[in-house]
């Protein structure tokens, strides 16, 4: 199959968000994405069997239920983009995506007549997906040229990427595997779509509810989870590399605030970034009757919270905002952009975000493996940005601070998410009591 596999012509099926709610199944809407509409054959009458061309030397005799099932998944899909989040709807955008392509191209059969065995099946398919399916890089689906959305050349449904402390950038496509991370998001992707599926009455039954028990693939981990943070010395490293940047170049100010906002205030990237649901703006932090600070936050789920800000992080503030002419302490009610554009209008997305801090994680790295060796820097080469939380949340677990204050600021819905996560109660218990056996 493998053979056939690689001649197939690969094709994505859904634009952003906001460009899928603007694509029109009528002409002449439907026409600005002309591959899709070939790929689907839209200018055909929808009862008609007909054959799409894949390559040169493969067709592929294709019935109506390719544009019926690519419908349902944009029903799903701006049902999901409308009333969750747009970073859900890109997560369940990839899977719908690979899955829909997977039941079109190589199981050739309607994803309302699968089973739990054909489900299985597509697990085994995504566990070891053909090298011609994988990427070693994000690139966008379309592409604007003459007037009209084309796909992107280089993308590919799966995207292998070495890590950033390897040292061999040399990449083998044949040693792809999901982690069991990506393998969880795929089978919960599949399942709420299919129960989308069964509350408009398009399929009868969950066959991947019932798979994901059985999938071979799945792992029952219970090891003691590692927690993805910084040291307090390579934190230190980070906190003084941004300083000195930005005391060398103003533009350097929006790093520096960035970075301590996301460790201090225990933020997630997204909670930074324009959405087009929340813009997050200077008037977000407010004070109390007390003079205590706090920052209105929009966080995961759709829910606000507000979380405390402590003293030490208002210098950061006022630094940043004296770089952009503003007082130095935000007022009720304005509406200063929270994070700006350097060039260009309005709040700064997630990708950009996180440019910001990479920038100062690459440095903050060059200059701790200078001083202290390779080995003790190497955590920053390998840091996201969310480690800034964790690394945060786990710096004032060490200090003593109440669960529940923290459960808060965090934005968990229990306290005992905090624990797992971060205190690990049980675990430091048996870690202690594992120090006291014999070897005579």
């Amino acid at each position: 199959m493998s053979a056939k596999v690689n001649k197939v012509q690969l094709l994505p099926l859904y634009p952003t968000y906001i460009e899928l709610c603007e694509l029109q199944l009528s002409e002449p809407e439907f026409v600005d994405y002309p591959q899709i509409a070939q790929f689907l054959d839209k200018t055909l009458s929808i009862d008609k069997v007909h054959t799409v061309t894949v390559d040169n030397n493969l067709s592929h005799k294709t019935k109506t239920w390719w544009y019926e099932h690519w419908v349902w998944g944009k029903e799903f899909l701006t049902y999901t983009g409308r009333n969750k989040s747009i970073h859900t709807y890109d997560r369940f955008r990839n899977e719908i995506e690979k899955f829909l392509l997977w039941s079109f191209l190589i199981k050739q059969a309607p994803i309302d007549s699968l089973r739990k065995t054909d489900i299985l099946e597509y697990a085994d398919f995504c566990w070891q997906p053909p090298v011609t399916w994988i990427g070693t890089s994000n690139h966008d689906r379309f592409m604007l040229s003459n007037g009209y959305f084309v796909s992107n050349e280089l993308w590919r449904p799966f995207k292998i990427q070495v890590a950033k402390s390897q040292k061999n950038k040399i990449i083998d496509k044949k040693k792809y595997r999901p982690s069991q991370q990506t393998l969880t998001s795929s089978f919960t992707a599949i399942i709420v779509f299919y129960n989308y599926l069964m509350a408009e009455e398009y399929c009868l039954g969950n066959p991947a509810q019932v798979a994901k028990k059985d999938c071979r693939h799945f792992i029952h981990d219970a090891q003691v989870k590692e927690i993805k943070r910084l040291t307090s010395v390579q934190w230190q490293y980070m906190l003084d590399t941004a300083v000195d940047l930005a005391n060398e170049d103003v533009n350097f100010e929006r790093n520096l605030f960035v970075i301590a906002a996301l460790k201090t205030l225990f933020l997630r990237v997204s909670e930074l970034s324009e959405r087009p649901t929340w813009s997050p703006v200077m008037g977000h932090f407010w004070q109390d009757e007390d003079e205590n600070w706090w920052l209105k936050v929009f966080g995961k789920g759709r829910k606000l919270r507000d979380t405390t800000v402590p003293s030490d992080f208002l210098t950061f503030l006022q630094r940043y905002r004296l770089s952009r002419d503003l007082s130095s302490l935000p007022s009720s009610g304005e509406n200063s952009v929270l994070v700006e554009k350097i060039r260009g209008q309005g709040g700064m997305t997630s990708r950009h975000l996180r440019r910001l801090v990479q920038e100062v994680f690459d440095q903050a790295y060059q200059r701790m493996k200078s001083i202290e060796g390779e080995n003790k820097a190497m955590k920053l080469k390998e840091a996201s940005t969310h480690w800034l939380r964790h690394t945060g949340a786990s710096m004032e677990i060490e200090r003593g601070r109440a669960l529940k204050d923290l459960s808060e600021d965090l934005g968990h819905a229990s306290m005992a998410t905090t624990d797992t996560v971060y205190v690990q109660t049980e675990n430091r218990k048996r870690a202690l009591s594992g120090k006291q056996r014999k070897v005579d």
